[in-house]
């Protein structure tokens, strides 16, 4: 550690020629019909004091291809079956357009991966949830962010893509997607659709030293559409927001098995439906720095997940959850005068979520969570210290039945408090302290006791309807410098900490979840930008120049390492990887790198890594056309096949690898379709509601 800490002193001088002034943020003036319409450049990475921003919509080596895909590029995200979404060591929690998501699992991993990437605005991780987002998100939060910023006049934007893989036979998948909006007299309105289809190849399997439990080979068809839609109503000052969001699916998966004792040749079946609607009224006030905000939002999701036997014709599961959440919040901010800058937030909670799930025609668990809550929290500035301190409290009343017994009731009040402080060294040189108390309700696939995988006589998944909520004290330091150099280090104490483990009993493999009583995370990253100039041109005269790092040549390091603490248990650290470039070629074409990889013999709590949790190497080159209205890209994703995850469990001979058909080519395109209209301002009504924190945290 004292190595890298010494390199990134040494650098941050050279990194220094990132810095941009407030004018670099003018892209570009135009003088058309006697106009000026400015329009501002988004950055590819922005840092603020509570998460890091990466914009999707201009990076086309991340919005070439699935969500899934482009989230697996961001340095620092692992992404894996069997650990799940995890930033910097912590846990995810995911949010799209500023609401939960409230899908989990192999549910989440289908709706990402149906979601072209090249649908999305931008990536929010925040690593530093306030009070003012739920103490239950945990560690950290992902707000993935849909719509697409236009233009206020009718204007509209058309997205696809094409891809194929030929990993033993050529397998396709394409996406379309239109955003359109326009505004009258009594309101303005945005639509943004599309849809996605894939096929794809899996291979998984179990062992038992050498005796192979399981060798499954899984040919899947996934469809995906998706409907995003924006109202907004003027009301003088004030401003009434109406949102609809709804997506279906229909996958098919056609799986041939081999083991111990049983060879199958199945098909499962994947429905899902969910949708999403929201109604916010913010309140405005003469003094532009006082804000109320009231917001009622209700999600439903249901899913259906059927095994059919091919061989014999008989049904193996057929399993289905319902889901539904409603949640009312309202916030207030007042700009108070006091130190140099300050601020006040406030704001109340209420939502309940019901999930039941049946299988066959047995409703086996009928779970219930009406939660309560209140916060303040305070914001100021004194010369170049920054602060914030805050205080949730929540109520949770949480109940319900299996078809066997009823679940042990969890009733608890308790106050949840944060704290950050930020020190400027430097112009656009930071460092931060934060601390967070957080708590993790299960949610609910870990929750549902029915198996919602590919199941044979030698493999099974279950959830457990008992688990405990899980409890995280967030300790976290940081220095970061001009957006792209970082260096961190943080410890997270957990209770109850919510895991998967691979287990044998008589036989047969399962995957079950569990408490883990007592653990600690720690976690160590660093990022440094290296620009190709500094090497041709030399430090001096790089300092000097001025221009736009996300327009030059350069190279980006990452290097994260996380250890997962179980007492009583030698663990090892995870080391991730993962380096970028950027190389600006003739003719516009520009050159976008990817690499990760990890180290193995790490541990994720009691799995061990035995290959990289992600190791390809990816290639996106990229185009404008027609006055920058037409961007076009062509990707390799995965180019020397080089993908295969694989785990083993502590303390036992259990072992479980995965490969599947990663290796991708592939065209992406998205054009502006022209209007005769004349430009307006910028707005964004499907995702114009108030972001959590956005008004309330500190911005580098």
């Amino acid at each position: 550690m004292r190595s890298l800490l010494l390199t990134g002193t040494l650098l941050l001088c050279s990194i220094g020629m990132f810095a941009q002034n407030e004018n670099d943020s003018i892209a570009e003036t135009k003088t058309e019909l006697n106009e000026v319409v400015v329009e501002k450049k988004k950055k590819a990475v922005e840092r603020k004091a509570d998460r890091t921003i990466f914009d999707f919509s201009e990076q086309a080596h991340l919005n070439a291809g699935s969500l899934l895909e482009g989230l697996k590029k961001l340095p620092g995200l692992i992404m894996s079956d069997m650990v799940g979404m995890l930033y910097q060591g912590k846990q995810l929690q995911v949010y799209m357009d500023g609401r939960p998501l409230n899908i989990y699992s192999n549910e989440l991993v289908s709706y990402l991966e149906g979601l072209p990437a090249n649908s999305i605005e931008k990536v929010e991780i925040i690593t530093n949830p306030g009070a003012e987002f739920p103490a239950t998100s945990g560690g950290a939060i992902i707000n993935i962010v849909t719509s697409k910023k236009v233009n206020k006049y009718l204007s509209a934007t058309y997205s696809n893509g094409f891809g194929y893989t030929n990993y033993d036979k050529s397998r396709y998948r394409f996406n379309n997607s239109m955003t359109v909006s326009a505004a009258n007299r009594l309101f303005n309105w945005q639509l943004q659709g599309g849809q996605n289809y894939s096929e794809n190849f899996r291979e998984t399997k179990f062992n038992n030293r050498d005796v192979v439990l399981s060798n499954n080979y899984s040919d899947r068809v996934n469809g995906y559409y998706y409907l995003n839609s924006g109202l907004k109503f003027d009301l003088k000052k004030d401003r009434l927001l109406i949102n609809y969001n709804l997506s279906t699916s229909n996958n098919a998966a056609y799986i041939e098995a081999e083991g111990e004792g049983f060879t199958a040749d199945d098909k499962g079946k994947t429905k899902s439906y969910y949708h999403d609607v929201a109604l916010t009224y913010q309140k405005r006030f003469d003094d532009p720095m006082k804000k109320l905000d009231f917001q009622f939002s209700f999600n439903d999701s249901r899913n259906k997940f059927d095994q059919q036997s091919r061989l014999t014709g008989t049904n193996i599961l057929n399993n289905k959850t319902n889901q539904a959440f409603y949640q009312f919040k309202t916030d207030y901010n007042q700009q108070l005068n006091f130190l140099d800058k300050s601020k006040l937030s406030v704001g109340v909670l209420a939502d309940r979520l019901d999930f039941e799930a049946i299988n066959v025609s047995t409703k086996n668990l009928d779970y219930n969570r009406t939660t309560g809550a209140a916060y303040a929290e305070g914001q100021a500035t004194y010369k170049k210290f920054e602060f914030i301190a805050g205080l949730r409290l929540e109520s949770y009343n949480i109940e319900g039945t299996t078809d066997t017994a009823d679940l042990i009731p969890f009733r608890k009040t308790r106050l949840f408090p944060n704290g950050t402080i930020q020190y400027s060294l430097m112009e656009q040189v930071y460092a931060k302290i934060n601390y967070n108390n957080k708590i993790q309700l299960p949610n609910t696939s870990s929750l549902n006791p029915n198996n919602t995988n590919y199941q044979n006589p030698n493999v099974g998944f279950f959830g457990n309807p008992n688990l405990d909520p899980t409890i995280y004290n967030n300790y976290e330091v940081t220095l970061s410098a001009f957006e792209y150099f970082t260096i961190g280090y943080g410890i997270t104490d957990t209770k109850n900490q919510v895991i998967n483990r691979m287990v044998l009993t008589d036989g047969v493999f399962a995957s079950i979840t569990e408490n883990l009583p007592e653990g600690t995370v720690r976690n160590f990253n660093i990022g440094l930008p290296i620009p190709f100039m500094l090497i041709t041109k030399g430090l001096k005269e790089t300092l000097q120049m001025d221009f736009n790092p996300d327009e030059i040549n350069f190279l980006y390091l990452y290097a994260g390492n996380q250890k997962y603490v179980i007492p009583g248990i030698d663990t090892k650290s995870i080391w991730e990887y993962n380096v970028s470039a950027q190389v600006l070629l003739p003719a516009k074409l520009k050159l976008n790198a990817n690499f990760n990889t990890s180290n193995t013999g790490g541990n994720y709590y009691y799995y061990t890594v035995q290959k990289p949790l992600y190791q390809q190497l990816n290639l996106t080159f990229s185009r404008k056309f027609l006055s920058d209205a037409l961007s076009a890209s062509l990707y390799i994703n995965d180019i020397f096949d080089m993908n295969k995850q694989g785990f083993g469990m502590y303390g036992t001979p259990l072992s479980y690898t995965e490969k599947y058909d990663s290796r991708r080519f592939g065209l992406s395109f998205n054009y502006k379709i022209p209007t005769k209209n004349k430009p307006e301002r910028e707005t964004n009504l499907i995702n114009s509601g108030s972001q959590p924190g956005e008004q309330n945290k500190l911005g580098n």
